[in-house]
């Protein structure tokens, strides 16, 4: 066997033992669904699926299930008053780019208001909130990655209209790994 063919077959190898059941579908065969690439998507301004996450409007552009789980990403149409408490994600980091309107948001302690074009960073495993401030509604785009808090604002969604249940709220976030604080 040449190097080259050896380098191939050993990397192949050390990934299938380091990613254990994974790699083999139901009948134990391989599986080559971890090796496929995501596929090009165009979404357009008025697609998504759109959800109402506690009376944050969000319109979800690209999941998981279109990334390989790198990324999600979604705009948020959000009435001023409208915020996130201070909260902890443990598995994702997040992007906030402001569209239209302003924006309180705070990050590790420092807050600032953004308005169109404003960007900010907010890494795992530090504290991070918003909210909508001024007289009119705000849109961001905000992206997390990798991707999987979708599947969280899926549930979220399915909350009984009116105020939120804190408690029930808080319990489905802490099974995606986010806490508030």
């Amino acid at each position: 066997m040449d190097r080259k063919s050896f380098l191939k077959k050993s990397s192949i190898a050390i990934g299938l033992v380091c990613i254990p059941g994974i790699a083999r579908s139901n009948n134990g065969q391989l599986s080559t669904e971890l090796f496929n690439e995501p596929k090009p998507k165009i979404v357009r301004d008025n697609e998504g699926d759109v959800l109402n996450v506690i009376g944050d409007i969000q319109t979800h552009k690209l999941v998981g299930g279109d990334t390989n789980n790198q990324i999600v990403e979604w705009v948020n149409e959000v009435d001023p008053g409208v915020g996130i408490p201070p909260h902890v994600h443990t598995k994702e980091d997040e992007i906030f780019r402001v569209l239209k309107g302003q924006v309180e948001i705070m990050v590790g302690g420092k807050t600032t208001v953004l308005e169109a074009g404003d960007v900010a960073f907010a890494p795992k495993n530090i504290v991070h909130s918003w909210k909508i401030i001024g007289t009119g509604k705000a849109s961001m785009s905000t992206s997390a990655f990798p991707a999987g808090i979708e599947l969280m604002f899926g549930e979220l969604g399915e909350l009984p209209p009116g105020p939120p249940d804190f408690e029930k709220v808080a319990e489905i976030c802490g099974r995606y790994g986010i806490r508030f604080v």
